[in-house]
């Protein structure tokens, strides 16, 4: 079965070819796509191949999704054709050490799924398993295949454990950050957003519901203006990092109180170090935390957030285009005029 898909070959080397669709192996679907989203990591690999999804070429991108159950491998027992579904982009194996401590996002065996920009894809067994929700016909399928990068911001907000009343910094906000912002809201917190786009520094208050904002390009010393509003401009409750830059990571230690939480959530380049003032670490008791990736659980936390009605993700999609534009869509997300594109096969 041919199909049309973009391939990855090289860093800055994507192509929109005819590719074969192998037949769906016992206990895979395949899935024909009807929405794929653009996302930061698919970004990255764009720009500098990725040592994980992308371990040979040519390679199969893209990985937020959602679509129809066009086929069925042997022994599929909970699904069927015509089935509407989202997916997410892992699964972890169950187990090993660190799935028996239910750490399955640490797993040493995640299972990755990627390959969404295409006219169709095949869902490998484990995620057919545990990481593949069937959804209403009343939920659409651009809502659905936000599920993926909501997981991520659901797990790291349950683990910045943000109390009601608290005042939350976010610095970033891309379309991660911008989900951070609207989850920090609805734990009943003041938000405070930082960024230095026009466009995104709007959505942090009309999407996420930002109690303040901040443009970044105004300010030499922006940390003053978060700590202005802040009880008694004592600092934040918790500060997340949405940004992955090591810079940016350091800065954040300025903008906590005493007993803070210092989320550092974007994920910087291998092998980058950061400087911490060891006397405010130990001596303010401030709390750091890294998170990575998502798990079963957070991914149907997400999908119930979006079906319930809770974050109106459709409102972080900027532009519309057919998938063979990809690259033109990545490109507008690089400079800053996209928040998510939606690539309709």
């Amino acid at each position: 079965m041919k199909m049309k898909a973009v391939r990855f070959y090289a860093p800055e080397n994507i192509k929109y070819e005819e590719t074969e669709i192998k037949p769906p192996k016992a206990g895979e679907v395949r899935v024909k796509i009807e929405a794929a989203l653009t996302c930061g990591t698919d970004l990255k690999t764009y720009r500098r191949g990725h040592p994980v999804l992308i371990k040979k070429t040519p390679s199969g991108f893209g990985h937020e999704f959602s679509g129809i159950i066009e086929s069925v491998g042997k022994n599929v027992k909970d699904f069927k054709v015509g089935d509407r579904v989202v997916a997410a982009n892992s699964a972890p194996c169950g187990k090993c050490f660190f799935c028996k401590h239910g750490e399955y996002n640490l797993c040493e065996n995640l299972e990755f799924l990627n390959g969404a920009y295409a006219e169709y894809i095949n869902v490998p067994e484990r995620i057919v398993q545990k990481n593949l929700i069937k959804i209403p016909d009343s939920l659409d399928f651009a809502k659905a295949a936000f599920c993926e990068p909501l997981a991520n911001v659901v797990h790291g907000i349950e683990k910045t454990d943000i109390k009601e009343g608290q005042t939350v910094g976010i610095v970033g906000i891309g379309t991660i950050g911008l989900m951070f912002v609207r989850l920090a809201k609805l734990k009943g917190a003041k938000v405070i957003a930082a960024g230095r786009n026009p466009m995104k520094l709007k959505l942090a208050k009309e999407f996420g519901g930002a109690d303040e904002v901040i443009d970044l390009t105004k300010y030499k010393n922006p940390e003053k203006n978060f700590l202005s509003f802040t009880e008694e401009n004592k600092g934040l409750d918790a500060a997340i990092e949405c940004v992955g830059l090591p810079e940016i990571w350091e800065r954040m230690f300025n903008l906590v109180r005493k007993g803070g939480t210092v989320n550092l959530f974007g994920g910087c380049k291998a092998g980058t170090t950061i400087n911490i003032d060891t006397r405010r670490l130990h001596y303010d008791e401030l709390k750091v935390i890294g998170v990575f990736h998502h798990t079963p659980q957070y991914f149907r936390q997400a999908y119930e957030l979006i079906a319930s009605g809770q974050i109106d993700v459709e409102k972080l999609i900027t532009h519309v285009m057919p998938l063979s534009q990809t690259e033109t869509a990545l490109n507008l997300v690089a400079k800053g005029d996209a928040i998510k594109v939606l690539l309709k096969p």
